[in-house]
């Protein structure tokens, strides 16, 4: 009993920050979010009864930092009573750094689980799964243009618009390669208990997601960038604001800032997002992806440089 599945990470455009129950996992407000191509988390799960406790292997080195959530996850694809497996997992980009490691992780992970005990689900079943244990995992079993939705006691995950109905390039600068020194769920219940803008934060997140369906909807680069750069903005004021406060930003990261705006004075189609750590991502229109590159690499402190388009949702390799 065995597969792999492969998925890639996405970026919110319109964030997920806050749960509304701990319990099952669930998000305080709705997100919209694009999947990238060019960066993936391949997971190789391999069940077996001779096992005792699972085992993980991360870019081909033993690892137990992660295997704990793991491990939930497979137990909730396959039952507390299933067999042990060994997880080995390949990434080609930094983890835990503020890239979506994690998404795109537990999305292939809950994809591959299910092929090898040969459960037949759909993608929104795997996406209700698979957010069980990473909220904004559940976007990464969807291309495109996703978007998460509250619905009851659950959740609903929908494309809102193919990868190349509307192709964006995605320039993210690496300002930072070790792990961030707060991780995300921690730090979101830090904001929800104790940040004086958070119960505005939750309020709001409706009119973001609005605007920027509409503007997705009508191709409307302008408008998805302000509401996209207003919505990252309030995110990282509830962190500043809470007790003890998160900042996740380094000097690179306002640089990377100051070089976005200077972009965008000379005509350059392209906006800023950050999420829980320091790196930033311009998005672009294709056309100018070239000049953002090359003004993103000259920007000091920015370590590295990775350039992607939009890419499809997690998905079996072919030999599963």
């Amino acid at each position: 009993m065995q597969a792999t599945a492969i998925a890639q990470p996405n970026i919110a455009l319109i964030k997920y920050w806050g749960k509304r129950d701990l319990d099952h996992n669930l998000p305080a407000v709705g997100s919209i979010s694009i999947t990238l191509r060019d960066l993936f988390t391949r997971m190789h799960v391999a069940f077996d009864d001779a096992l005792a406790a699972d085992t993980l292997v991360v870019n081909d080195a033993p690892d137990t930092s992660m295997l704990p959530r793991l491990s939930a996850c497979l137990d909730r694809v396959a039952g507390e009573a299933r067999p042990r497996a060994h997880i080995a997992s390949t990434c080609n980009f930094p983890i835990a750094a503020g890239l979506a490691s994690s998404a795109s992780s537990f999305a292939a992970l809950t994809v591959a689980a299910a092929a090898a005990l040969g459960r037949s689900l759909d993608a929104g079943e795997l996406a209700r799964l698979a957010g069980r244990t990473s909220g904004s995992s559940a976007r990464s079993l969807f291309g495109g243009f996703v978007e998460l939705a509250n619905v009851g006691d659950d959740i609903e995950v929908t494309n809102i618009c193919e990868a190349d109905a509307w192709p964006m390039t995605v320039v993210i600068a690496i300002t930072e390669t070790g792990p961030k020194p707060v991780g995300s769920s921690e730090a979101m219940e830090i904001s929800r208990r104790t940040s004086p803008f958070y119960a505005s934060w939750v309020e709001q997140q409706a009119d973001d997601l609005a605007m920027a369906r509409t503007a997705i909807a009508a191709r409307d680069f302008d408008a998805l960038r302000t509401v996209a750069e207003h919505n990252c903005l309030k995110m990282h004021s509830i962190m500043w604001a809470s007790r003890p406060s998160v900042v996740y930003w380094n000097a690179a990261t306002l640089r990377c800032l100051e070089t976005v705006r200077d972009l965008q004075a000379d005509g350059v189609p392209v906006f800023f997002t950050i999420d829980a750590g320091p790196q930033v991502k311009a998005v672009c229109l294709p056309e100018g992806a070239a000049r953002v590159e090359a003004a993103l690499r000259a920007t000091e402190g920015v370590r590295n440089i990775m350039t992607t388009g939009l890419g499809a949702g997690a998905r079996l390799e072919a030999d599963s």
